[in-house]
């Protein structure tokens, strides 16, 4: 159909665009009240996304039936950060599925993303197969643990203290900014990421900052108990010490409650770390990520220093987004890259070429799967030695992403 309308979405969409929200993820009456939310103030907590993310909706006439938001965000990406979109409020009334309006929109939205310099999307998927035929692919994992009260660690010693503080306390929200600086894959919270931070947690959930001896804060955890469980929503920490110091905070709770159960996002699995292993973990995937524009990702991306110079051709495979659908020789030195067209006139000795889709290139930049893995499993390319010389250039470090934005 031609007449369906394509435009920004702004403040004075709120009420049709809160109204697809709720309908197409189910946030019913009941659930507000049981998370002491009212509707008016699910339409003024989303007021603040119109204005500052960017949301194009499709309309039938004046109704607003598709709908997607990319809000911008920070990415430390092995310690380089990225300015990157967290696309988010994905939604179609079901009448209006099937007709590519989704399809439509979610390409729009990368374009407008291209432009602003967003060069990476993420998102967290309703469905891994209906994005991954638009070149996203899984780059984190999220981890599931039930841990019972005897198992929790005992005789941790830490030299400094924990307090619990407000949710808007300053030391809180900038030790999360000091740990994305130095983790890879971490996201810098704005205030709209912080906002949907909190946004259905009850009121007994209760942040805890570790402190070093000199009062320096090193790290905290999030957390609920309710009907003798102790809920982590998320725990960080700069240095041992702190993981120490909260562990044996959680642990200080064992005559509270009689099981722990938690997340963590760091991308492995946390019962080696106890003395009883024999916990209860869950893995699955997370975040799914997507490299909008290649040449601009690869112009700042930092690979692994210490391997001798080298030239690689990416021959990608984009059927999305024609801009990727080429290939890219890039000549790595010391840890940085620089495109054949700029590089010196002289030739490196060996020349590897790498033939592999958006979404294989963008989990292997991003370090979720290393390059012989992708080899194995049929999702690269390449000769054996190109694999191995890849596999050298690409630091090796899982991304850690919390936010579901």
């Amino acid at each position: 159909r031609e007449d369906f309308k394509i435009r920004q979405l702004t403040p004075q969409d709120l009420e049709q665009y809160n109204d697809l929200c709720r309908y197409a993820f189910q946030v019913t009456e009941k659930t507000l009240a049981e998370s002491g939310w009212e509707d008016e103030d699910i339409k003024q907590s989303k007021f603040p996304v119109l204005e500052r993310a960017s949301v194009l909706g499709c309309f039938d006439g004046n109704s607003l039936v598709s709908q997607f938001a990319v809000y911008p965000l920070e990415m430390n990406v092995f310690s380089k950060i990225y300015s990157v979109g967290f696309v988010t409020s994905v939604a179609t009334y079901p009448e209006y599925a099937g007709l590519g309006l989704m399809k439509k929109l979610m390409r729009k939205s990368l374009i407008a993303m291209r432009e602003r310099k967003q060069s990476l999307a993420l998102l967290y998927p309703f469905s891994i197969p209906l994005y991954r035929k638009r070149g996203w692919e899984i780059i984190s994992d999220k981890i599931s643990y039930r841990i019972r009260d005897t198992q929790l660690p005992k005789g941790i010693e830490a030299p400094g203290y924990v307090r619990r503080v407000s949710w808007d306390n300053d030391d809180f929200k900038q030790l999360h900014t000091q740990f994305a600086r130095q983790t890879h894959g971490c996201l810098f919270r704005s205030s709209l990421a912080w906002d949907e931070y909190w946004r259905w947690e009850e009121d007994d959930t209760t942040a805890a900052v570790y402190y070093r001896k000199n009062g320096v804060p090193s790290g905290y955890v999030v957390y609920l108990i309710k009907d003798d469980i102790m809920y982590i929503k998320e725990m960080i920490y700069l240095d041992m010490e702190a993981r120490k110091g909260l562990w044996k905070f959680i642990a200080a709770h064992e005559s509270m409650v009689n099981e722990v159960k938690g997340n963590t996002y760091f991308g492995e699995p946390i019962a080696f770390t106890l003395y009883d292993s024999e916990i209860k973990e869950a893995i699955r995937p997370y975040i799914m990520g997507r490299i909008v524009d290649v040449r601009d990702f690869l112009s700042s991306y930092p690979f692994q220093k210490g391997e001798e110079d080298c030239e690689v051709t990416f021959h990608v495979r984009d059927d999305f987004l024609e801009w990727n659908n080429t290939s890219f020789t890039i000549r790595v030195r010391d840890g940085k890259g620089e495109f054949a067209e700029k590089a010196e006139k002289e030739k490196s000795p060996a020349s590897y070429e790498i033939g592999l889709t958006i979404g294989t290139l963008t989990t292997l930049l991003l370090g979720y799967k290393r390059a012989p893995e992708l080899f194995k499993l049929e999702r690269i390319d390449a000769s054996a030695e190109a694999v191995r010389r890849l596999d050298g250039l690409i630091i090796r470090e899982k991304p850690y992403i919390s936010d579901y934005i």
